[in-house]
């Protein structure tokens, strides 16, 4: 009976780790195709990153409330078909709708094909929201919460970090150079894999056996908000935080190197891009094999401190200082940008585990709302996007810094858990 119980348990690590990389391969759509809508509209680069975030500020409290109602697996089923309709409507907005006038926006006439895009976005966004909101509770509970439950994490973010490496390179290699011709057709092939993903992922999930611990149960009563616990009010200021870093980061890196202009510069910024989630499936490999021993605001709080220092050498560093890559001098400050993989890669997975740390009945509540303030991750690269076109794009990187300022203090002194009062049974 134990023997089952322990391959049951295994299998559901395993499936949580398989959502937990597809979660990445949709998400980071947005950078490289937002290379795409830029080149005829100019104002929307960052429009398609912000409808996807966009759609956790309305999804992230119900997704809680569903887990609560529904279960892990029903909720993980429901996320992917909306998955596959989101993505069909962005496959949708490369054959339709491209010489229909909608509105007109600061002098230039936005046509249906990009209301189309955005909408398959949102829609998207609402996908990964539930599967976010399934994926992290249910990794800390099976690895029984504390720096086990920070291992697991870090080992489905190691996947994660797998597909997101996969997605801005293979854009850049399928689109080249953007051009007046380039188009989402371009990059179709990616949105088909990810229908296909999706598609499978269904029927696998559909026939595994999760554990639900809250379906079938009472349903607890909430004597609380999860937010009444200070470490937790401030983990979710610090995942705002942070999703902004972590998808800020390479999206504004894709666009300085891409707009360089040279031949083959959109390839060479997907590839830099991809070596920032490359670097981040490093960090969190290693992060899997030193949660269970090291803790986790002391590993929060060296890599905080460290891409700090990364970004503050990219900033100053003259751009004279050069590499040479496919025939192409890129400057140098492009590395120790992309080396803040390596940095952010432990950072979701440290704040989630510290901020529900002691929660008890208010975990589930608590994920909700962790998925409602993901929005994060649309509003400050749209922030530091508006910086970058007036100041330029490294010195948008200060916004970054505040950021990672911030999780600093939370790994240092925010995230102790000063409620303990408030019973948790």
């Amino acid at each position: 009976m134990t023997q089952e119980k322990n391959n049951g348990k295994l299998i559901a690590i395993i499936t949580m780790c398989f959502i937990f990389a597809m979660i990445s391969f949709v998400t980071n759509m947005g950078a490289p195709f937002g290379n795409i809508w830029g080149f005829e509209y100019p104002f929307a680069k960052a429009w398609g990153n912000l409808m996807n975030f966009a759609a956790y500020l309305f999804m992230g409290i119900p997704a809680g409330k569903m887990l609560i109602k529904y279960g892990y697996k029903k909720t993980a089923l429901i996320a992917l078909v909306v998955g596959i309709v989101g993505l069909a409507l962005q496959y949708l907005s490369s054959i339709a709708g491209a010489g229909t006038k909608v509105f007109n926006y600061d002098g230039v006439d936005v046509c249906l094909n990009l209301i189309i895009y955005l909408l398959g976005a949102f829609i998207c966004g609402f996908c990964v929201c539930m599967l976010n909101t399934v994926v992290n509770p249910m990794l800390n509970l099976l690895g029984g919460g504390g720096n086990k439950g920070n291992q697991l994490i870090q080992i489905g973010g190691t996947m994660n970090s797998l597909t997101a490496t996969l997605t801005p390179l293979l854009s850049g290699l399928l689109v080249g150079t953007v051009t007046a011709e380039t188009s989402m057709s371009d990059v179709s092939p990616l949105l088909f894999i990810g229908m296909a993903v999706f598609a499978i992922s269904f029927i696998i999930i559909s026939r595994v056996n999760i554990p639900e611990p809250t379906l079938g149960k009472e349903q607890p009563k909430y004597e609380h908000s999860p937010l009444a616990f200070r470490h937790c009010l401030l983990g979710v200021i610090a995942i705002f935080f942070y999703v902004g870093v972590e998808i800020g980061i390479p999206m504004e890196l894709n666009f300085y190197i891409t707009d360089l202009g040279f031949e083959g510069s959109a390839a060479i910024g997907g590839t830099l891009a991809a070596s920032y989630w490359l670097m981040m499936l490093i960090g969190r490999a290693c992060s899997s094999v030193l949660s269970g021993k090291v803790s986790t605001s002391l590993q929060m709080t060296v890599v905080s401190a460290v891409a700090i220092v990364l970004l503050l050498i990219a900033i100053f560093m003259p751009e004279s200082v050069s590499f040479n890559i496919s025939g192409h001098d890129v400057p140098m400050k492009a590395i120790f940008i992309a080396a803040c993989g390596l940095c952010t890669s432990i950072m979701w997975g440290g704040i989630f585990n510290l901020s529900v740390e002691g929660l008890g009945k208010y975990t589930e509540a608590a994920s909700g709302i962790f998925m409602t303030m993901v929005v994060g991750g649309g509003i400050m690269p749209l922030i530091q996007e508006a910086i970058a076109k007036s100041a330029g794009p490294i010195p948008s990187y200060w916004l970054i810094i505040g950021m990672l300022a911030y999780i600093l203090y939370y790994a240092l002194v925010g995230c102790k858990n000063v409620n303990k009062d408030i019973p948790v049974d």
